[in-house]
């Protein structure tokens, strides 16, 4: 062999390894990768960071929450900032606190940096970055990722548009639900305008008349923004509309947005049409745009076609319009992916805007690959808020839980007390706990009854899961009572009269008739095997014993007769055994009369630790009618 043709094929080995090395080879490896730093990524990077895990977070943009910046186009949230409760529980103060993480840090609620109801979105922007700084969070900026995949060690594989690679064991969606839908093609589009792209300057609509095409909170803030420049604005829509007060479901139609509602109901112009969207057809002439919604083809479209045409001369929307705007929501980026990787969509008309996931947020045909945020809707759509900031701060958390188990090992945090001190930790529970207030229906307490006669109890656990809780917990699964929020079964839903005046109950012998939100407790002698399912809904099993506490008035469970005495008799019931306290006196002449003896004396006065009785106290407990 020559010189020549050795140093030859030197020369391509060594460019050979160069290539493996600068394009096979990630540049950066991490356990952890989280895909976005809006308030889900954020969470979960607190959690990750907190129990000392190997992680990184991705923002495409050279700041957290890069949606905030620009979205709300008119800068004003709908997520409550309610300052004030009278209390100074923070864990009741975020029952009513839409807006803030979870932290350690005090000075990171939302509180500090607004003092507005509904605050402006710059203001969050502010927050979302103090979070990541002050908690020294593991943000890299102006990294945007655009393909991932997955080779066949199991590793995620990410590059990002400068071409860096990464590469993770477990990736963690945070997304949010950030690209606008365009909607289904209907002739004209090019001439509507995104709800993305418009104008938010309300001299701009001066004297125009406005059609917008949608009905979520984004059109109807774009309505509220506009409608006093306006000639007239017209909503149309497939469906009607769905007010939040009447479904409890905080991401349908809000107050805040509903001016609108007033104008066409009093019939000062401003209208709202139920039409197919997919059918409509926008045909401009004389820089005015008519709309034709019967045969999507334009040709109907112009009024002095109507009699030819046989369309009616009265059609709602005949008269033309300076703008049409498109406000049709926003979905889940599936472009990033690879065949591999890619989660599919939902199966749903509603909700194919969200990946497709289980009850554990992991991507049902992508291992080890998980979503946090927004985009984890896909479970509670139109029943509970995880699609929210004040949702989905706790689903993350029970995420981060599950991963810390099935990955690390590490148990789900709980707490074993005697049976007897179980109602004492439900009684703060439902008056005070923000997870199962806020993501009723989703996450609930759970306490497993051990053999020993101690409890071990579970706080804000997916229900979802609870048939395969030893499997996403890592603790022995036995007789168990989950704690549930829940609304009343049919009183919710577009449509209802949620304001009769036999809209409320507070009788405890009508608790099970409750309407609005209130504790339910389903006991189960076996651990439950499987889950009903109804649909796409799933349902808690049925249970051996179910209770309902009746709803109240302030949402503040603590009336002796009407809700922990009937709660205390259903935990007798369960046992099978007397759950009062009673004082060292009474406790003394049971033990001298009786074989057996109340559990709380055999805990406390057996072991000097009975309550001495005085005379005031006696008198106290003789003026109530009924003996706790």
């Amino acid at each position: 062999m020559s010189t020549a043709n050795f140093v030859l094929i030197i020369f391509e080995f060594l460019f050979f390894i160069w290539c493996f090395v600068d394009h096979v080879v990630p540049q950066i490896h991490q356990n952890y990768c989280v895909v976005g730093a809006g308030p889900g990524g954020l969470q979960m990077g607190f959690f990750l960071q907190k129990a000392g895990r190997d992680y990184i977070i991705f923002e495409r943009s050279g700041v957290a929450g890069s949606f905030y910046v620009k979205f709300p186009r008119h800068r004003k949230l709908i997520s409550i900032n309610k300052r004030h409760t009278g209390k100074p529980n923070k864990e009741f103060n975020l029952r009513h606190d839409w807006n803030s993480l979870i932290s350690d840090d005090e000075s990171l609620l939302v509180k500090h940096y607004s003092k507005e109801f509904f605050p402006k979105a710059d203001d969050y922007v502010r927050y979302l970055n103090d979070f990541a700084k002050k908690l020294e969070l593991k943000v890299q900026y102006n990294t945007d990722i655009k393909h991932i995949s997955k080779q066949e060690d199991g590793q995620f594989y990410l590059k990002d548009s400068n071409g860096t690679e990464y590469s993770c064991k477990y990736l963690i969606m945070s997304t949010g639900i950030a690209v606008e839908n365009i909607g289904r093609n209907f002739k004209g589009i090019e001439y509507t305008e995104k709800y993305s792209e418009i104008s938010t300057n309300p001299d701009d609509y001066e004297g125009q008349s406005v059609l917008i095409v949608g009905r979520g909170n984004s059109a109807f803030e774009t309505a509220d923004s506009i409608m006093g420049a306006t000639n007239l604005v017209h909503m149309i829509s497939r469906s009607r509309i769905r007010m939040a007060w009447e479904t409890h479901y905080v991401g349908d139609l809000r107050a805040i947005n509903n001016g609108i509602l007033d104008t066409y109901q009093l019939k000062s112009l401003d209208a709202l049409l139920e039409a197919p969207i997919e059918q409509l057809a926008v045909v401009k002439k004389d820089n005015k745009l008519y709309v034709d919604a019967y045969d999507g083809d334009g040709s109907n479209a112009i009024p002095t076609r109507f009699k030819q045409s046989g369309q009616p001369d009265n059609f709602a929307i005949r008269e033309p319009y300076d703008r049409i705007i498109r406000c049709l929501g926003f979905q889940f980026d599936f472009s990033i992916f690879d065949n591999a990787t890619n989660p599919g969509r939902c199966q749903g008309t509603r909700v194919k805007k969200y990946p497709n996931i289980k009850p554990n947020y992991e991507a049902s045909k992508v291992p080890n690959m998980y979503f946090s945020g927004t985009n984890t809707h896909s479970i509670d759509f139109r029943k509970s808020a995880g699609g929210f900031i004040h949702g989905f701060r706790y689903t993350t958390r029970a995420l981060h839980y599950l991963l810390e188990w099935k990955n690390h090992g590490v148990v789900w945090p709980h707490v074993v007390v005697p049976y007897l001190d179980l109602m004492n930790i439900i009684i703060k529970r439902i008056n005070e706990a923000s997870d199962i207030y806020q993501m009723f229906g989703v996450l609930g307490d759970v306490a497993i009854l051990r053999d020993d006669g101690q409890v071990a109890y579970f706080e804000s656990f997916p229900v979802k899961l609870v048939n395969e809780f030893q499997k996403h917990t890592g603790y022995p699964e036995g007789p168990m009572i989950v704690l549930n929020m829940e609304y009343g079964k049919d009183f919710s839903g577009a449509g209802k009269d949620t304001f009769k005046s036999d809209r409320a109950t507070g009788e405890p012998s009508e608790a099970h008739l409750s309407n609005f939100l209130h504790p339910v407790f389903y006991f189960y002698r076996e651990p439950p095997k499987e889950m009903d399912i109804d649909g796409n809904k799933i349902n808690l099993p049925r249970p051996d014993r179910i209770h309902h506490i009746v709803e109240d008035f302030i949402t503040l469970w603590t009336a002796p007769e009407s809700h922990l005495l009937p709660l205390r008799r259903f935990f007798e019931y369960v046992k099978n055994q007397d759950l009062r306290h009673f004082f060292a006196k009474s406790c003394f002449k049971m033990m001298m009369t009786h074989e057996t003896i109340p559990e709380s004396c055999q805990l406390h006065y057996l072991q000097n630790q009975g309550l001495p009785g005085t005379q005031m106290l006696f008198e106290a407990a003789q003026s109530l009618t009924v003996q706790l």
